[in-house]
This record gives C-alpha cells, structure tokens and sequence, in this order.
C-alpha cells in the first residue's frame, strides 16, 4: 500500500485503528488522492488483510536504561500489531523498514521463529546476568497471530526451565492458555501480569482498539489470574484527554473488584507519526472534539504533541497532567491498590543440564 499524505482524506478500513497507511519519516515522497470531478461516489475499501511475514533474528534480548521504565531486559516477538490500537507508541518502528506506522503496522506483522532458540543460547552465555525481562514493552505478545505460532509460549518454556522471571503486559485473554505454566512460575516468584484496561465502554474500544478483548473480557482475564496466585496488576493506559481519562477511577475500581493487587497509568503517548495518524483518527470518530482533545494534550507536553525526556514522558506536565496525577494517587490508595509492586526472584536461575555439559562433583 502507498504512503499517503497526512492531508489525504482519512477512510476507515473496518476492523482497522489508523485511517490511513501514513509515509514514515524517512519516506523521500508521499502520494495523495485526489478528485478529478469525474467520480460521483467513492469506490468501497478493499478488505485489508493481514500478512505474516517471517524474520531471521539475530539476537532476542533487548536491553535499555531508561531512568523512567522498572526494567531493564525486554524481548519482542513481532514487529507491528494486529490490535490496531491507533495511539500505539510502537507504531514508528515500522518506518526503520520502509513501511508505513499507519495501515503497514497493523497488517504487515513480522514474526521471529528462531526466538526460543536465541533466548536459550543467550541464557546460557556465561556473561548474561539474570535480570526479569519484560514482554509486552512494544507490542503485545498476546496479538492474534500468536494464537498459530505460539512464539510467546515457546519462550515462556525456555524461561521456566531456566527459573528466569518475567513480566508481562498484554490486553488479550489469549494470555489466558498460559495461565497453567505463568501460576507454576508465580509460585516461585518467577511471573507477573499487568491487564492493560484502557475503556469500560465497548463502543470507545472498538474504535480505539479495534482487534483486542472487550473491557469484560480483559476484568475476566485479570479475576482469573488472582484465582490462580499470580500477582496481577492493572494498566490504565494510555489516558486520553478529554475521551477516557473520566473513566480513571472506575476502571481502578472495576480491576480492584476482579482481583488486581496494583495498578499504574500512562498519560497519552504520541511520538513521531503516531500524533499525526491520532489527528487523523479524531476528525474521523470524534470530529467535534478533536480540537479540545489535542489542545489538553498540548498543554500537557509543554505546547507540542509529545515531548521524549524521561522526566515527563509517561506521565506529563501541567493542569492536566497534574489533576490527573493527583486523580490516580487519591483512587489507588482509597482501593488498595498501591502496594508496591513484588520483585521477582532472581537468585533461582540455573541454566538446565544439557548434553554433554560437566557434571558437578559435589
């Protein structure tokens, strides 16, 4: 598909987040569509499908510093989402491939066979410090194409044979088939989950999030894994001005009710092309709003659409940002929910015998 013009007029592609397949940054020419006067009536969008695309990676880890995130290891099975979730900060990855942050991204998914076996050569180096590796940091490993590859549950086996913990974020139940071997890792101290519950309104979802689990289906998801022992925590993210952020206490109470034992939020995110394709998004659903939403925005980001420095990202400055800091802080500590996250248990990892390894003598 081309690389459209911001400007282009945005068609919605049912099922689909962006309005358009947006040119990446590094694009050198757009294309735009325009009328001639000759066609009275637009012609219907083509039903765009998703297309797996294999990748050969090299390495699995990723590892980061960043002063603002509470890890430091992370792993990535796909490139893109199909969830289409139009405020996805992920979304400028996929111009480092020459495709698009837009309609390529929630169509156009990379997967890594070969992850398993590069996470288990990379556990195994006699360097490698054990550290919990997050999953879910870019894009959900719980995305429908793992329901056929399963490449998040070949490298949740890795992990529980060699005792190394992890966390996870996700906003599907498929999350759900791994709930046997995420509780055994639980009871070591070895798992944790956060459910990311953006709306309790379906409509809203289905715009905003257009291929990802219903708001019931994501609380189900959250009382399951209380039942079952692992420590579970609710996301409120991101927080939109103006569209969701009314909905912050009650979603904090709704996951408290289902079983979450914390809870965190993140103000919206919109870095690189993401802010242009959420412009798109607005005057497409919400066209009356979209000049207060984006207004609260800026004045949340110090007069633009995303500022990247540590101290702010995740959280904002300003009014708004401040009232909805104080929001969240009231709500949590009225529900319980903010007792610290539990730290995982490092000091169990063992790299599992393998053939021919030197047995010890004592």
């Amino acid at each position: 598909m081309a690389n459209e013009d911001p400007d282009s007029p945005a068609r919605i592609h049912k099922g689909r987040g962006a309005a358009s397949n947006l040119a990446g940054r590094f694009v050198p020419y757009v294309s735009s569509r325009e009328s001639d006067g000759w066609q009275t009536e637009e012609e219907p969008l083509e039903r765009l499908l998703t297309e797996a695309i294999e990748e050969k990676a090299k390495t699995i880890i990723s590892s980061n510093s960043s002063p603002d995130l509470p890890f430091s290891q992370s792993i990535n099975a796909y490139r893109g989402c199909e969830h289409g979730c139009v405020y996805c900060y992920a979304r400028p990855s996929h111009a480092y491939m020459d495709l698009s942050p837009g309609l390529d991204f929630e169509s156009r998914i990379f997967f890594k066979p070969n992850a398993a076996d590069l996470l288990e050569k990379a556990l195994r180096k006699p360097s490698y410090r054990c550290s919990p590796i997050a999953m879910g940091t870019n894009t959900d490993p719980y995305q429908p194409l793992e329901k056929d590859k399963r490449i998040t549950r070949q490298l949740l086996e890795v992990m529980q044979r060699f005792n190394q913990p992890v966390t996870i974020v996700t906003k599907s139940q498929l999350i759900l088939r791994d709930l046997p071997i995420l509780a055994e890792m639980a009871q070591d101290g070895l798992a944790q989950v956060a459910i990311s519950v953006t709306t309790l309104d379906k409509e809203l979802k289905r715009k905003l999030e257009p291929r990802t689990a219903g708001p019931a289906a994501r609380l189900r998801t959250i009382e399951q894994f209380s039942r079952a022992g692992v420590p579970t925590a609710v996301l409120a993210a991101p927080m939109i001005p103006a569209l969701n952020d009314c909905e912050l206490e009650a979603i904090l109470e709704a996951s408290r009710n289902a079983g979450a034992d914390h809870a965190a939020y993140i103000l919206l995110r919109l870095p690189h092309e993401v802010a242009p394709l959420f412009r798109q998004w607005l005057a497409a659903h919400y066209p009356q709003r979209a000049e207060h939403v984006m207004s609260l925005v800026q004045q949340s980001r110090g007069g633009r659409d995303y500022r990247s420095d540590f101290a702010q990202r995740q959280t904002g400055t300003g009014v708004f940002a401040q009232l909805l800091r104080q929001r969240f802080r009231v709500a949590i500590g009225k529900l319980g929910l903010n007792r610290r996250e539990l730290k995982l248990d490092c000091s169990r990892f063992r790299p599992p015998p393998q053939p021919g390894d030197q047995q010890s003598l004592f």
